[in-house]
């Protein structure tokens, strides 16, 4: 490999743990993205950086940036007569100059995107009880706020979709549910209004869209932003990294799912001994394997 194509990324032998474009302005290093200046615009580039319980592992999934911004641009796609989104182009040879010199490193998986306002709430629907939301219907039948009737199981479908939301904590924190009146206290009725209708029609018609691929989509998170006045889409959108997707030939209420997501991961580690903080567990080649193996599973059932 050239010495210029090092600079500018960091890789291991099982896939890409970070960038570094010298010529852009990097403003933010996620969980999983590097987020660049470019032009009037912003630059995604989605690593193969994984987390779970809010902790960046220490190794990657092989091509999972390129999963993840195959699977959005799908979505974005599917959901615009919907609602706006962020997406401008992901192809590099549309990206501004100073991005020309990378242009090969960002192929496939890096998104131009506009500068929007992103509001400071996780949007979580759910339309199966799941994670979080079964722990917590466990305790007085409620998720964020909303009472829920009894007798539900593991894994068993709503009556309707619900919005649950958290808000948005600092990397290596956890995020916190919180309810509709607590996202009105941050952003206004108005616009708070906005995000659950959206959420519920995004969740609703892609829940459709999956089933015919034979996926259940258990649960998502929307992101949104502010493009002026406009409320829009913005990071990623219904990816196995922000999705629980089951396969609809094996769902069965009262117990857990098999899924294409990272569900997988997040079982291995609740088998160790792992206090869910930094520095994160050593993940096994098979374990890493079978990870990517969901991601592109899921993948080519939706988009097949």
């Amino acid at each position: 490999m050239p010495p210029a194509v090092k600079r500018r990324f960091e890789m291991t032998s099982s896939g890409l743990i970070r960038t570094h474009f010298p010529k852009l302005n990097l403003i933010n290093t996620g969980k999983v993205r590097d987020l660049y200046e470019a032009g009037p615009y912003l630059l995604i580039v989605a690593t193969d950086r994984i987390s779970a319980f809010d902790v960046v592992m220490q190794e990657p999934i092989p091509e999972k940036g390129k999963i993840l911004t195959q699977m959005s641009i799908f979505w974005f796609k599917k959901m615009e007569h919907l609602i706006g989104h962020h997406l401008v182009s992901t192809d590099p040879a549309d990206y501004p100059a100073e991005c020309l010199p990378y242009r090969e490193d960002l192929e496939g998986r890096s998104m131009l995107v506009k500068k929007a306002k992103a509001l400071p709430v996780e949007c979580i629907v759910r339309g199966y009880l799941s994670g979080s939301g079964w722990k917590d219907y466990c305790v007085d039948r409620t998720i964020s706020g909303i009472r829920l009737p009894e007798g539900l199981k593991e894994s068993s479908r709503l009556p309707e979709p619900i919005f649950t939301p958290t808000t948005k904590a600092p990397e290596g924190q956890h995020d916190t549910a919180i309810s509709r009146q607590e996202v009105e206290d941050i952003l206004g009725s108005e616009i708070t209004g906005k995000i659950i209708e959206k959420s519920m029609i995004i969740y609703k018609e892609a829940a459709e869209i999956a089933d015919r691929a034979g996926i259940i989509i258990a649960d998502t998170k929307f992101e949104f932003g502010l493009l002026g006045d406009e409320v829009i889409l913005i990071d990623e959108l219904l990816t196995p990294d922000s999705s629980r997707f089951w396969p609809k030939d094996d769902y069965e209420e009262g117990r857990p799912q098999r899924s294409f997501d990272k569900q997988f991961l997040r079982d291995y580690l609740l088998s160790l001994s792992w206090n869910q903080k930094p520095p994160a567990p050593y993940l096994p080649p098979d374990i890493i394997e079978k990870t990517k193996e969901k991601y592109e599973e899921a993948l080519r059932r939706l988009t097949q």
